[in-house]
């Protein structure tokens, strides 16, 4: 097929009819592509599903990463080994497509993928690579590593990402009306752009922004000088660039000038709408923030069989269905670290990307307690905890190696590798708690609960993100409450949390599980259906049509 004149080969509804491009550094879809890292390409892979469930005129523009993220393997203590392993993807298809962009004054072939709708169920998702005989070695490593820790190569793939996938799109004379950037990786394409229409104004028709991260030292920024040099500008000089995007330090801040080039942004929870007011309102000629709530996709994720049970009403199917999936994912737990744990005892999962503020080993911070929940015998307890840490984000990878030394000492706790979509699903199958413990209001979204909830397994979370929108205590999941953490010093904030935990843990959840196990099921339904529509990423993929793309 030629894909000079590209069209989206399916039926579109009238009503998404407007076409957008949807740029992101990474899109998890389906277990053997893996070109994400955690969270925002989880929710990307969710909103091209749901963009192909919904017929909507979106293509995702994206990069092939050659070594994925890396391969989260175990050294001979099982402490973490970060591995980097060639991915070979023989259901991508060649588009024909190439052509050279700018970077550092030099040439660089790109070449063109494509993941057509029908393989994984996903809107159409073209993908960059310049791994290419054509191309200098250097210049091949440019989408070797999802995020590489070099910072003249980083630059470089968000030029990729922002030219290159701008420029695709003017090679597939596809004319998108909206240019949808999930989060700022893919901001040269504004200046590309520039130079198309010339005009500030033409861009901002076009461009909309989704901001990810709720303060401000999380936000992408690199030496102006250094942005210059490599093209990031697209040919504009530095003082070109200063007053046209407001920024007079030498730190070029991707978000902030997103937000000043978008027609409109949105934050991705409620309350990351209002943090990200707040943050952004100090500076001048920002564009509007609203909010849409992240969501994940429920055909790909739910467990159909679960949700039948609980349609039915019939209990003991239910019952009996979650005790499989407990059982089916224990296999893992079992192969992985030689511990079989028990279908019928109560599964606390923690599970996610490793970052500080999102205190992956809190539980263990006061081991006292911690001892105590592992060894009661009369309400026993077995705790799962698995993620990814960024390869060279030491201090993650020393909390992810504390936690397997730590695990060595107990049979009912397993430390586990490889946290990917196919054993994230597999783990919230396995949790009876879905446990989420970041430190408000850090955590902008997050939304592995979400796929959770539709697993069968109830949240347990400090109030953050989508959590104040979902979680009515003891009634769908279980919520530390919110204290005035803006008066408090981290360690307050830590302190208070740790205590609310244990106290919710062990006077309340630990107890219903084991001794009124219909409050507990109904606890659990109750968090599959309010989870179901609501934090459907159709819902969001709508929402963004509405809120975003329109041009009221």
């Amino acid at each position: 097929m030629s894909f000079r004149n590209y069209q989206v080969p399916y039926k579109i509804n009238e009503q998404f009819k407007k076409k957008a491009a949807y740029f992101s550094m990474e899109f998890a879809i389906h277990q053997p592509l893996k070109i994400y890292s955690g969270g925002l390409g989880f929710l990307a892979g969710s909103h091209l599903r749901s963009a192909y469930e919904l017929n909507q005129n979106m293509i995702g523009v994206g990069i092939l990463w050659k070594y994925g993220y890396y391969d989260q393997a175990r050294n001979q203590d099982q402490t973490l080994q970060v591995t980097f392993m060639e991915k070979i993807y023989s259901f991508l298809e060649d588009t024909g497509i190439k052509y050279q962009i700018m970077i550092h004054d030099h040439p660089v072939w790109v070449k063109a993928f494509y993941l057509a709708p029908n393989t994984f169920c996903s809107a159409p998702l073209f993908l960059l690579s310049t791994d290419l005989p054509e191309n200098d070695y250097v210049s091949q490593t440019i989408t070797h590593r999802l995020y590489d820790a070099n910072v003249a190569t980083k630059v470089a793939q968000f030029i990729l990402l922002g030219v290159g996938g701008a420029k695709l799109i003017d090679e597939l004379n596809f004319e998108p009306e909206v240019y949808h950037l999930n989060e700022a990786h893919g901001f040269s394409s504004a200046f590309y752009l520039l130079n198309k229409y010339k005009s500030l104004d033409e861009v901002k028709k076009r461009l909309v922004f989704t901001t990810h991260t709720p303060e401000e030292a999380g936000n992408e920024k690199h030496d102006i000088y250094l942005c210059h040099k490599m093209g990031y500008f697209c040919g504009l000089t530095i003082d070109e660039v200063r007053k046209l995007t407001g920024i007079q330090d030498d730190q070029f801040n991707h978000s902030l000038a997103a937000l000043r080039f978008a027609r409109k942004a949105n934050g991705v929870s409620e309350l990351h709408g209002h943090v990200s007011r707040e943050m952004w309102g100090k500076y001048e000629g920002i564009c509007p923030i609203d909010h849409i709530t992240n969501a994940q996709n429920w055909r790909y994720w739910a467990d159909k069989q679960l949700y039948k049970f609980s349609e039915a009403n019939d209990d003991a199917g239910f019952d009996d269905r979650k005790m499989y999936l407990k059982k089916r994912a224990f296999e893992i737990v079992a192969d992985q670290t030689g511990k079989v744990f028990d279908p019928n005892v109560l599964t606390i999962v923690w599970a996610r990307r490793f970052a500080g503020y999102k205190r992956a080993d809190f539980l263990s911070w006061d081991l006292e307690r911690f001892e105590k929940l592992l060894g009661n015998l009369k309400h026993p307890v077995q705790i799962i905890f698995a993620g990814k840490p960024y390869p060279v984000d030491y201090p993650a990878i020393s909390q992810f190696n504390n936690l397997v030394h730590l695990s060595k000492n107990y049979k009912n706790v397993a430390v586990l590798i490889g946290y990917e979509l196919g054993l994230s699903k597999r783990l919230k199958q396995a949790s009876d708690v879905w446990l989420n413990n970041p430190r408000v209001p850090r955590e902008a979204s997050g939304t592995s609960g979400m796929t959770a909830a539709m697993n069968g397994a109830v949240n347990f979370s400090t109030d953050d993100g989508w959590i104040p929108e979902f979680v009515s205590h003891g009634h769908n999941g279980f919520v530390v409450p919110k204290a005035d953490y803006g008066n408090m010093s981290t360690q307050e904030q830590d302190d208070y949390d740790l205590e609310e935990l244990y106290k919710i843990l062990e006077n309340e959840i630990v107890p219903m599980y084991y001794e009124k196990r219909d409050t507990w099921r109904s606890i659990t339904k109750n968090g599959m259906n309010d989870v179901r529509f609501q934090f459907d990423s159709n819902r969001m993929a709508e929402e963004y049509y509405e809120k975003m793309y329109k041009t009221k």
